[in-house]
């Protein structure tokens, strides 16, 4: 006879980035089961639920608030409630809280599950035409501490480059890369993904600073892809350059 199996207690489930048409039916499904809904913003992800019909019990939990929420969270948790970790908009932990939640959890043997599901760094690489293949997620840059440092060491990147930026820092982010990058570098500027306003500029790094400077607004989240520094293969000795072969 099977062992039955060991009960999921909290669900990472990833929300419509723009379109509420994407979600999966296992995401309905298990913010449909589970006992309460953690959100970054209830007020957001209250629309969401309204949306699908649902009502559950919320809590707030966010970058501001995590870490007095987790112990008591555990807690509950450790009980037998089920919970759905859910962001204001796309995977909760990409850039977004849920890491803390997810370890403490493992930590104490309590079961995760991480459904797949909508994400916007994914389309943005995509639409960019540079290589997928091998990339990096960056995130956010510093805002202060530590951003000058952290551009130098992606002048040696080789792989294709992914961050999330806001709509007010996109210019001098542009700027400052065209600056350590090249000003010829190809990048790509993805936002408002899956929304009606979609936008994809793809163009060298000082031209897109140029274009959005040059808006009198700029809205919506931001992806940015840097293509990575192109590899220096070593040309070609001539086969014959040591030849002792007799004239």
């Amino acid at each position: 006879m099977a062992e039955p199996q060991e009960k999921t207690l909290l669900y990472l489930v990833p929300t419509p980035i723009g379109n509420l048409e994407d979600i999966t039916l296992r995401a309905i499904r298990v913010l449909g089961e589970v006992d309460t809904v953690l959100a970054e913003d209830t007020r957001t992800s209250g629309r969401l639920l309204q949306h699908l019909n649902l009502k559950k019990p919320m809590l707030s939990y966010h970058l501001h608030n995590e870490h007095q929420q987790v112990q008591r969270l555990l807690e509950r948790l450790e009980k037998g409630e089920t919970m759905a970790l859910v962001s204001d908009a796309g995977t909760p932990g990409i850039s977004d809280p849920g890491f803390l939640l997810v370890r403490e959890c493992l930590a104490r043997g309590l079961k995760v599950e991480c459904l797949p599901g909508a994400t916007a760094f994914v389309p943005a690489l995509l639409k960019s035409g540079f290589g997928a293949e091998r990339f990096t997620f960056e995130g956010f840059l510093p805002v202060k501490k530590g951003r000058q440092t952290r551009l130098q060491e992606l002048t040696q990147e080789h792989r294709t480059m992914i961050f999330y930026e806001s709509p007010h820092r996109i210019v001098k982010t542009l700027e400052q890369l065209a600056e350590v990058l090249g000003p010829e570098r190809p990048a790509s500027v993805s936002r408002e993904l899956t929304k009606l306003f979609e936008e994809t500029v793809t163009a060298p790094l000082a031209e897109l600073a140029a274009n959005f400077a040059a808006r009198p607004a700029i809205k919506g989240e931001i992806v940015l892809v840097v293509q990575g520094r192109k590899e220096e293969r070593p040309a070609k000795e001539d086969r014959y350059k040591n030849d002792d072969r007799d004239e």
